[in-house]
């Protein structure tokens, strides 16, 4: 099982309570970005080209738990940037543990082995690790040569010191559901807790605009990738969403489910998409157009977007709160195997390069800038 037992007694309980309360919209897990600045310039992100001046800019531990307070989501997520760059990383955590949230901070592990000794091990924080599949596709991914290496390196520290230890893989088009697999196999010898997957989304200052994922197409390599499963994987997911991602469930985007909170206050709408900030969580919610957004909405910017920020809120809220729901994440539980002859051949199909050399050049030129930027202000 790739979640413990009290996090899911947890969560299943805050949806239960918003539920009897009668609330059709609510939120399951905070995207708390406290920095944008970052030790990689990765082809799919565009945080880091932000301007100098914005790189520059920390939240304040007060200011990360006042938002969770505010939004008082029972987990949160700590991405950015690289979270371990922040200089009180270390006291925006202990102040969550102190507040019983269960915390994934999302990294890229460059910095995790000399961080460490800053955190203890606590069932509330999990090190989610950023790591895109096999060495090859990783590097590139991340557009650093090593990087692989050092990723690794920080996931076996963590784990022989006793810290939860997740991964995080975005995968794009291109992307050789084989390498995938064995990549699985990789890191549950590793040790880790569970691994987590998404589909890429294009994000519009994402350097690399080439490889962004169809639903069609998101479908169709996680039906390959996921079928024919092997018991020894263990997923830090709703089994209801990588039912999503294989096309054998429909969800609509609920994307109050992961609000994000930033340095330039609460995100509209979601993680994903900024169409201006709000000052106050309620203010979120309460003055969003909810309806524009999602696949159904007819909005482009939604049209292929099948990431976990939008849909697993789905996948969770149906789990508690429909009986539909219930019985298909048991049966998901039980039968996790999903047999497919038609995924296995899919896994003999020939795969594109998952990168066109042509596009190097260009790609590398376009991350230039935001990496000088970054180096400019690293601290």
């Amino acid at each position: 099982m790739g979640v413990p037992v009290s996090q899911m007694w947890t969560v299943a309980s805050y949806v239960l309570r918003q539920r009897f309360a009668g609330r059709k919209r609510y939120p399951l897990v905070l995207m708390l970005e406290p920095l944008f600045r970052c030790n990689l310039a990765c082809a799919g992100c565009g945080k880091i080209q932000y301007p100098a001046h914005v790189l520059k800019m920390n939240m304040t531990p007060e200011q990360c738990f006042k938002a969770v307070e505010e939004c008082a989501a029972p987990m949160v997520s700590i991405p950015g940037g690289e979270p371990l760059m922040h200089p009180d990383i270390d006291k925006i955590v202990d102040g969550l543990v102190a507040r019983k949230k269960y915390i994934y901070l999302c990294t890229n592990a460059i910095l995790l082995k000399e961080k460490l000794h800053l955190f203890k091990p606590s069932k509330y924080l999990s090190f989610s690790v950023h790591v895109d599949g096999e060495k090859e596709h990783h590097d590139f991914s991340v557009c650093k040569e090593g990087g692989f290496e050092l990723a690794i390196d920080g996931v076996r520290e963590a784990v022989k010191r006793g810290f939860r230890v997740t991964t995080n893989t975005t995968l794009f088009d291109g992307t050789d559901p084989n390498s995938v697999r064995a990549f699985f196999d990789e890191m549950m010898a590793l040790g880790v807790e569970g691994m987590m997957l998404s589909p890429g989304y294009s994000y519009d200052k994402a350097p690399d605009q080439q490889h962004f994922l169809g639903r069609v197409r998101t479908r169709r390599l996680f039906r390959a990738i996921l079928s024919n499963r092997k018991p020894e994987w263990r997923f830090n997911m709703s089994p209801l969403f990588l039912e999503f991602l294989m096309g054998k469930q429909h969800y609509k985007c609920t994307p109050w489910g992961m609000p994000t909170y930033n340095l330039f206050g609460w995100q509209k709408p979601c993680y994903l998409l900024q169409d201006g900030y709000a000052d106050t969580f309620a203010e979120l919610m309460e003055t969003t157009v909810w309806d524009n957004y999602g696949t159904e909405s007819g909005n482009s910017k939604c049209a292929n977007c099948m990431v976990h920020s939008g849909y697993e809120a789905s996948a969770v809220h149906d789990n508690f709160t429909t009986l539909r729901g219930f019985f298909n994440t048991a049966r998901a539980t039980l039968f996790s195997r999903y047999p497919d002859a038609e995924a296995l051949r899919m896994l003999d199909e020939p795969v594109k390069a998952v990168h066109a050399p042509s596009g190097l050049v260009q790609i590398a030129a376009n991350i230039t800038a935001g990496q000088e930027a970054c180096e400019e202000v690293e601290v």
